[in-house]
């Protein structure tokens, strides 16, 4: 059984370690005039950062906010604009999601990101550890949610030696050790949790939600990538694509594309 004070010296390493090597400057950690943190950058950052890692997502994070500085000013932008400004991060239909979920709280919420997990999941794009971490991360609500690195956190700290760990046995113990100041705590599990992972490694594979991360080279999702990495330079022809990207699977691709919305096709012309 686990007991308060394990737990209060579970916390007080957590918290120990982020006071000395916490990631302080990140920029959706930065608070505004007010003191108040802005829901529309955690979103963004949140949605940025699902399968991608912080120092990749930091430039375009800067870029695309400064390009689309509201949720008003991203519903207002052409889909082809905010693939563009997403280009090189991976995972596009991301940034489709994200476009569409600003559309809705423009629509539904008077522009406002709603503060509810009910009304959050209910955007595009966001499932419930994502609305966990918006509601934690903007509006300091006592949630639980559960992400790879707050996994490696609890398997390594309470599931020594364990196979095939349930979300729920985490969860249980992650509802038990929040404290009154959610935004933090859980800021200074993932900065543990990444330190962890490069000290004793990747501990969460022995979550029973465990998957192993496909191969990105040769894969289909890196001809997506290129595909829309071109296009966002300009139309392009299919015969100009193929010069490009010499592979079997590229009409699947565009197919797919298409299918998603994220591209479009004329006469052969393909353009964002």
């Amino acid at each position: 059984m686990h007991t308060a004070h394990r737990f209060a010296d579970f916390q007080q390493i957590v918290m120990d370690y982020y006071r000395a090597k916490g990631r302080h400057d990140l920029p959706w950690r930065q608070p505004l005039a007010d003191g108040s943190f802005d829901p529309y950058s955690i979103l963004v950052s949140e949605i940025m950062l699902q399968q991608t890692q912080v120092a990749r997502v930091l430039p375009k994070f800067t870029t695309f906010t400064m390009q689309f500085p509201s949720i008003a000013a991203l519903a207002a932008a052409p889909l082809g604009e905010v693939l563009k400004a997403w280009s090189g991060l991976g995972y596009n239909r991301r940034a489709k999601f994200l476009w569409q979920a600003a559309q809705q709280v423009m629509a539904t919420h008077h522009g406002r990101l709603p503060d509810t997990l009910s009304e959050l999941v209910c955007l595009p794009g966001v499932g419930t550890n994502t609305a966990g971490a918006v509601l934690a991360y903007a509006f300091n609500k006592p949630v639980v949610f559960i992400e790879t690195n707050i996994r490696t956190v609890f398997i390594h700290h309470f599931f020594a030696n364990e196979p095939a760990v349930p979300d729920r046995a985490i969860s249980d113990i992650v509802a038990a050790t929040v404290p009154d100041d959610p935004r933090e705590w859980y800021w200074a599990l993932m900065d543990y949790g990444t330190h962890l992972k490069q000290i004793v490694g990747n501990v969460s594979q022995r979550s029973k939600h465990y998957t192993k991360q496909s191969t990105f080279v040769g894969s289909k999702r890196q001809i997506r990538g290129r595909v829309l990495q071109l296009l966002a330079e300009g139309s392009r022809k299919t015969t100009e694509l193929a010069g490009e990207i010499q592979d079997d699977r590229l009409d699947l691709v565009l197919a797919d594309l298409v299918r998603e919305g994220l591209i479009t096709e004329h006469a052969g012309q393909y353009k964002l």
